[in-house]
C-alpha cells in the first residue's frame, strides 16, 4: 500500500510538473508567434502610418508622455516580449485574436478594447505596458 502511494505521488508530482512546463513554454512560443507576426505586418511604410496616427491621436500622445516619466525599474515587465506574455495570460490568444479582427473590421471601439484591457491588467501592467509603447516608438 506504501509502495502504491509514494508511486502515485510521483506520478502527481511528474503530471504537475510537465503541465507546468507545457503551459509555461506554450505561452512563450505563442507570444513569439504573435511578436513575429506583427513585425512581419508592419513594413517601413506602415510603421509610418502607424507613427503618424498615434502622433494625430491625442489620447495616445497622453499615454506616451505619461510613460516617459514611468521609472521602469518599478516595472513588472520591461520589453515587448514580456508584455505579450503578460497579454496571452490574463487575456487569451483566442480574445487578441477576436479584438485584432474586430479592430480591422471596425466593429470594435478604441475605448472598449481599453477598458477590456484595463478591467484585466493591474495600473502596474498598464504601465508597463506604456512605458513598452513609448520605448518602442522612440527606438
Amino acid at each position: 500500500m506504501k509502495k502504491f502511494l509514494t508511486i502515485t505521488a510521483i506520478i502527481l508530482v511528474l503530471l504537475v510538473a510537465s503541465g507546468y512546463a507545457v503551459w509555461h513554454f506554450g505561452t512563450n512560443i505563442a507570444s513569439e508567434k504573435i511578436i513575429e507576426k506583427v513585425e512581419s505586418t508592419l513594413d517601413d511604410e506602415n510603421l509610418v502610418e502607424v507613427k503618424s496616427y498615434i502622433e494625430n491621436d491625442s489620447k495616445v500622445q497622453e499615454i506616451v508622455s505619461e510613460a516617459a516619466t514611468i521609472n521602469p525599474d518599478t516595472l513588472p515587465f520591461q520589453t515587448k516580449e514580456e508584455a505579450t506574455r503578460v497579454l496571452i495570460k490574463k487575456v487569451g490568444v483566442n480574445r487578441l485574436l477576436d479584438i485584432q479582427q474586430q479592430a480591422q473590421n471596425g466593429s470594435i471601439s478604441k475605448d472598449e478594447v481599453l477598458s477590456e484591457i484595463e478591467g484585466k491588467l493591474s495600473e502596474d501592467e498598464i504601465s508597463a505596458l506604456k512605458y513598452v509603447l513609448y520605448k518602442e516608438l522612440n527606438k
